[in-house]
């Protein structure tokens, strides 16, 4: 990568470098409270509006690029950004605390997922050609030739996300399928990680120019939300939305895209407990062991993850599992978590679960005054009956905090799931005794989550072609799709159809002899 590692403080508009005109913010290392250089300052509708058009501009040409330059347009991204090493582990950790191990498992997550997608390009699937085999003697009317592929929708928006600086930011997973798709990118970076946001942003500016593309293939704003987040999802070359965050923000954003005289959507991951089920016999053999697991996973990243476990029911005797999860929470140190506002929020959710009538405390973890904004574990048990009384226990507390919940039989269970909402995953644990009702469960769960897990703890996505990282309202804003896997690149497509169209003036891979040589659907049948 030719692109140079000094952070500058600007905006990447196309191939400009361009300092914002707005009130200027820094990262700010939440162990210290220390701000960190450069500061960044915040566009304005100006810059929105020169970002989209150059998207726009570039559309065209980017979308016709062939398979192969495209894919390795990818690949070249995912290596410029591995090559940013311990440069860039440094400045995510120095911004969001987040252990340097943590981060260099999630830099390898995000460069494997364009890997991934380069490859999805390259195959050619993702097109979605079909062909039906015209019959101009059928009767009472002739079948006519019809061809389907997939195109993309346009100039795409992507919102970053602030526990996931590199996965689900800059070159994350909404920009990797959007780019894979064939659409421009103007990303909003998240304020809590600018640092990172601009040393990634350089990296795939670099690919763009060492492909020789379009300028407008790829931009990076710095602004807040209302303003010019707004401003970018109202823009009317603005074709969709990619989003991760908290269920008001995206909220805001959805209203913003149906208040436009054209509405587009907005596929906004938000809110989630993922909800975790014990069952007696797992209860009864394992419990003391699934206590500890459990922690484990409540605790990492601070519980600052869209798939912690914020929930436990427990059918069955969970006094072993509680005790174990309790010691396990005793032992827990304080964490820096990723910002002031963050911590603020978590505090205040964990406040509410103490005050909380009908609510006991099992443990707390401990707390570190060295750290600006610690994050200390909580641990804390209800009975049925409560938890269906006061609907607010329901509400996620995005931190290391979770309540079990003593569960009197399955009726209850199975009216307790009815009235939870929508969740990106949802766990049980059982054993072979269990699998009966286990049974009876599934399919009110697959009803309820985008993902169901028998065994392990829902923290940890695995990046492949078969997961789904999505599910019903609230946990996102579209349940049929998801930010996770390859399947995520249908979110910036759409079908177009061909009728009677001559083979000469068809897109290649509708071409009568396949010349690209992709997997396509004849008569509904692999060709």
């Amino acid at each position: 990568m030719t692109a140079t590692l000094a952070l500058t403080g600007s905006m990447l508009i196309g191939a400009a470098d361009v300092r914002g005109r707005g009130k200027e913010i820094r990262g700010v290392d939440p162990a210290t409270g220390q701000e960190l250089e450069p500061g960044y300052g915040l566009g304005d509708e100006s810059d929105v509006d020169r970002a989209v058009s150059l998207a726009w501009q570039a559309f065209p040409v980017y979308r016709a690029t062939s398979l192969r330059a495209r894919s390795a347009f990818l690949a070249t991204v995912a290596d410029n950004i591995d090559a940013l090493g311990d440069t860039l582990v440094a400045r995510v950790v120095a911004e969001t605390g987040i252990p340097a191990p943590r981060v260099r498992g999630e830099l390898a997550r995000t460069t494997n997922q364009l890997r991934l997608f380069a490859s999805v390009v390259a195959d050619g699937r993702f097109l979605g050609a079909r062909l039906d085999t015209p019959d101009p003697d059928r009767t009472p009317l002739p079948k006519p030739d019809l061809r389907q592929r997939k195109v993309p929708l346009g100039p795409v928006a992507v919102f970053s996300a602030s526990n996931f600086p590199l996965a689900f930011s800059v070159a994350g997973g909404d920009t990797a399928s959007a780019l894979a798709a064939g659409a421009p990118v103007v990303v909003k970076a998240h304020s809590a990680h600018p640092g990172t946001s601009e040393l990634v942003g350089r990296a795939i500016r670099a690919a763009v120019q060492a492909h020789d593309l379009p300028e407008g293939v790829f931009s990076l704003l710095f602004g807040d939300g209302r303003g010019l987040g707004t401003a970018l999802v109202k823009h009317p070359r603005i074709a969709a939305v990619g989003f991760t965050g908290s269920r008001s923000g995206g909220l805001a954003l959805v209203a913003a895209a149906q208040s436009r005289p054209v509405p587009i959507p907005v596929y906004a991951e938000m809110s989630s407990v993922n909800p975790v089920i014990l069952l007696p016999g797992a209860l009864a053999s394992s419990g003391a062991s699934l206590g500890t697991e459990f922690v484990a996973s409540l605790t990492t990243s601070a519980g600052q993850l869209c798939t912690n476990p914020g929930l436990v029911f427990a059918l069955g005797d969970p006094t072993g599992f509680l005790a174990a999860a309790g010691e396990a929470v005793k032992a827990a140190p304080g964490a820096a978590m990723l910002n002031t506002a963050i911590h603020k929020s978590y505090v205040a959710g964990f406040t509410r679960l103490v005050d909380a009538a009908g609510v006991t405390e099992v443990a707390v973890g401990g707390t570190d005054d060295a750290i600006a904004a610690c994050g200390q574990a909580g641990l804390f048990v209800t009975d049925g009956d409560t938890f269906l009384a006061e609907h607010a226990l329901q509400e996620e507390v995005f931190g290391a905090a979770s309540l079990v919940v003593r569960v009197r039989d399955l009726a209850q269970l199975e009216r307790i799931l009815d009235t939870l909402e929508g969740q990106l995953t949802a766990t049980v644990h059982a054993d072979e005794s269990d699998h009966d009702t286990v049974a009876a469960l599934l399919p009110r769960l697959e009803l309820l989550a985008g993902r169901v897990l028998y065994g392990g703890w829902p923290t940890g996505v695995e990046v492949g072609h078969a997961v789904v990282h999505g599910g019903p309202f609230p946990a996102t804003s579209t349940p049929a799709t998801t930010s996770v896997g390859t399947l995520a690149i249908e979110r910036w497509q759409r079908p177009v159809s061909y009728q009677n169209v001559p083979d000469a003036l068809l897109p290649e891979e509708l071409r009568d002899g396949n010349p690209l040589g992709i997997p396509r659907l004849r008569d509904g049948a692999a060709e």
